[in-house]
């Protein structure tokens, strides 16, 4: 496998997983957008804004996440985010069907998948 091929790859491993690792982001409470783009740029998730606000805008539409408006003491106000009890439940599913997956794929990849 190539260069290419290995960069598309992970582009397409990122895509797939990119709300669910918003969701988790905010299990443990509220977070505005900006610090959801850096902790997400700086795990190697995503290069920039142009994916997670879209992202964050299809969360709140589908009522997995709220948003209130906050004053900002270095700016103009901010928009939070918090899981919504769908949300929550979301992330759940995923964490299960992630860990059943990952072990399938780890299965195949390390030769060991059941007959």
């Amino acid at each position: 496998m190539g260069p290419e091929h290995e960069g598309r790859a992970l582009a397409q491993l990122r895509r797939g997983t990119l709300e669910s690792c918003v969701l988790a982001l905010l299990a443990d409470g509220e977070r505005y957008g900006y610090d959801l783009v850096s902790e997400l740029s700086e795990a190697g998730l995503v290069a920039g804004e142009g994916s997670v606000y879209p992202l964050l805008s299809r969360l709140r539409k589908d009522a997995l996440v709220t948003t209130t408006w906050r004053e900002s003491l270095s700016g103009p106000p901010r928009r939070y985010y918090a899981l919504t009890p769908a949300g929550h439940r979301a992330l759940a599913d995923f964490r299960i069907a992630w860990g059943e997956f990952r072990t399938s794929v780890d299965q195949l990849l390390e030769g060991k998948a059941r007959s």
